[in-house]
């Protein structure tokens, strides 16, 4: 069976709302409450070049992950364990990068190679299961030969791919019965993805049949943000659209339902598909 990645136009903005799910999901293993709205709402309104805080670095990690080529570096690696708020040393991480090499170079199926790098991590940083699953959606771009990852398995690493009949323990990376649990859970994200995808082409459709209809300068620049991004802020200012203009193109994209406000602000507004 061959797995392709959904990409190209008629998957707008599905890179950057997979990891807003992701993340809400990686909240619990944070031991934090943030949902998608909290994470999103940190993230868009923080001020320029601020620290998100522990919440919006975990998204910020999953984002790094969809938008950057699935290369590994102790560097970046490094960067990416600060960012889940883990401290690792360098000669560790350079081991990480060999372990990744060979895992995905390995002849094995990508959701089985995807558990291994999990099962890795967790085994010698039982308190590192965060990054587990990152490097897990990592190492299964590289095994299916994806150009950027699309970030599916943390989303489910609380669901019923991982749940047992005893209890409701959930499986951990390494322990028995996680292989198939990946594959199963592989099968769900693609599954999620798919709908979400196809939510998201419909809504861009209804964006781009009102698009004629605006009269701003700058519709243009705010229309390729809104099928690239999860959220634009309302107070959007370009080279051709002022503060006081973005919000009345956001006023009328709402009265033609072409956008949603994702914020529940009544200032300080988001908007997105």
């Amino acid at each position: 069976m061959t797995v392709t990645q959904p990409s190209g136009p008629r998957r707008p903005g599905l890179r950057s709302t997979r990891p807003l799910k992701c993340a809400a999901a990686s909240m619990r293993l944070a031991r934090r409450t943030d949902d998608e709205a909290a994470l999103r709402n940190t993230w868009q309104l923080r001020p320029v070049c601020a620290d998100p805080g522990p919440a919006g670095a975990i998204f910020g990690a999953l984002r790094q992950l969809a938008l950057q080529l699935p290369a590994v570096s102790a560097d970046r690696l490094a960067k990416v364990a600060a960012m889940l708020g883990l401290a690792w040393d360098d000669e560790a991480l350079a081991d990480r990068c060999t372990q990744i090499e060979d895992v995905a170079g390995s002849q094995r199926p990508a959701p089985f190679a995807a558990a291994a790098i999990a099962a890795h991590v967790v085994a010698m940083r039982p308190d590192a299961e965060l990054f587990g699953w990152w490097l897990a959606d990592l190492v299964l771009a590289q095994s299916l030969r994806w150009p950027r990852p699309l970030p599916l398995l943390m989303a489910q690493a609380f669901g019923r791919a991982f749940s047992t009949d005893a209890g409701g323990k959930r499986i951990r990376p390494g322990e028995k019965g996680f292989e198939r649990a990946v594959c199963v859970a592989l099968v769900q994200g693609a599954v999620e993805a798919c709908r979400l995808a196809s939510e998201l082409s419909r809504r861009a459709e209804k964006l781009l049949s009102v698009a004629p209809k605006l009269r701003a300068k700058g519709a243009g620049d705010v229309i390729f943000l809104l099928l690239n991004e999860d959220a634009v802020a309302g107070s959007l200012v370009t080279k051709n659209l002022s503060r006081f203009a973005a919000r009345r193109l956001f006023e009328r994209l709402q009265q033609l339902e072409a956008v949603r406000e994702l914020s529940g602000r009544t200032s300080f507004r988001l908007f997105g598909l």
